[in-house]
């Protein structure tokens, strides 16, 4: 039989994400790049293999919206920050989304969109006719959400025969992590106290709105309904000074922060989920180490463990790379988690 010709994929922001999935389509025979939109004016013009230390491509990075809708592609993989982020409107990412579907290229992202049902059937009735009109698909992924807060604890599920509550934790250090627009403007680290509850309010509205969109999907699939999601936030100060990739953390300042989002039923927490981030674990020793757990309380009890996942946006991009074929040959429409097959490494294996 003849193999099937390679999907052309257009990379859409070329960031801490973005970088990674790039430099996966490349490298893999069964993707072919159609083309690279990026934000940075720096960037514009450059091949896009040389932006991400690979050799020349013959695919030109472009800023010009326009010209990517244009584009014959089967996937884009959109991987921007989220407007939401800093403040900026939530409904500009769901233009963008709408734009590439109704163009009629199948769109991955990691912006969210992991469970757009959450939002309610404005949102829903204006994605799935953008899926319509291009006859596409739209799948959000990522490494938490979109694997471990819930495809892991669905899965697990599968083992029960009681379930009383589902618990999931994340822990990540961002001692290296580059952007001092994620650690610092976003997240909040290095900031004094007075400044952070300001400068992180866009951040805490995104973030409990994309984790109740995991919350409720998985209590959707396991026939659930939630009465609310709550989120709680806390944080910790530095007492000595150090050095991360982003800058320095002096004392006194945010230099850790946990966050807590619960699915309640009858004022019960069903399923938690709690995420502590950290800008240096060595240096911060409250709260958890790096790493993800899973806590499924009920009959049999369950607990799963992951220690610190090294290149953990790398693990984010690859299950975005890892999802286009499922992505691109289902049917139109938004397509969660439990509308696709179990998304693979299929054709990563090096065996020499």
């Amino acid at each position: 039989m003849p193999s099937s010709p390679p999907l052309r994929v257009v990379q859409w922001a070329t960031g801490a994400v973005g970088g990674y999935a790039l430099r996966d389509v490349i490298s893999r025979p069964d993707l072919e790049l159609a083309g690279v939109l990026v934000y940075d004016p720096d960037k514009v013009g450059l091949d896009a293999g040389e932006l991400v230390g690979l050799g020349s491509t013959g695919i030109a990075c472009t800023d010009d919206v326009d010209r990517v809708l244009a584009l014959d592609a089967d996937c884009v993989l959109h991987m921007p920050l989220p407007a939401a982020y800093f403040g900026g409107d939530p409904a500009t990412d769901v233009e963008v989304v709408c734009a590439l579907l109704a163009s009629g290229k199948n769109v991955i992202t990691t912006t969210g969109f992991v469970y757009p049902q959450a939002y309610g059937p404005g949102l829903v009735d204006r994605l799935e006719s953008a899926c319509a009109r291009g006859g596409t698909s739209l799948h959000g992924t990522g490494i938490n959400p979109g694997f471990m807060s819930d495809l892991l604890p669905l899965a697990l599920s599968g083992l029960s025969c009681r379930l009383d509550h589902i618990y999931v934790r994340e822990s990540s250090d961002f001692r290296g992590h580059p952007s001092r627009q994620i650690v610092t403007d976003l997240i909040g680290f290095t900031r004094a106290p007075k400044d952070y509850a300001g400068a992180v309010r866009p951040f805490r509205a995104f973030q409990r709105a994309l984790f109740s969109e995991s919350v409720q999907l998985v209590a959707h699939a396991l026939g659930v309904r939630l009465d609310e999601v709550e989120e709680t936030d806390e944080y910790e100060l530095a007492v000595d000074e150090f050095e991360i990739a982003a800058g320095v953390v002096r004392p006194g300042t945010v230099c850790a922060s946990r966050w807590v989002f619960s699915g309640l039923v009858r004022g019960r927490p069903f399923m938690t989920v709690e995420c502590v981030y950290k800008a240096d674990a060595d240096r911060v020793r409250r709260w958890a180490a790096p790493g993800f757990a899973v806590h499924i309380e009920g009959r049999p009890t369950m607990a799963v463990t992951i220690d610190e996942v090294e290149h953990g946006l790398a693990g984010a991009a690859a299950h975005a790379v890892n999802s286009i074929a499922a992505v691109c040959a289902a049917p139109s429409g938004i397509r969660t988690l439990l509308d696709l097959p179990l998304v693979t490494g299929r054709g990563t294996a090096r065996l020499a």
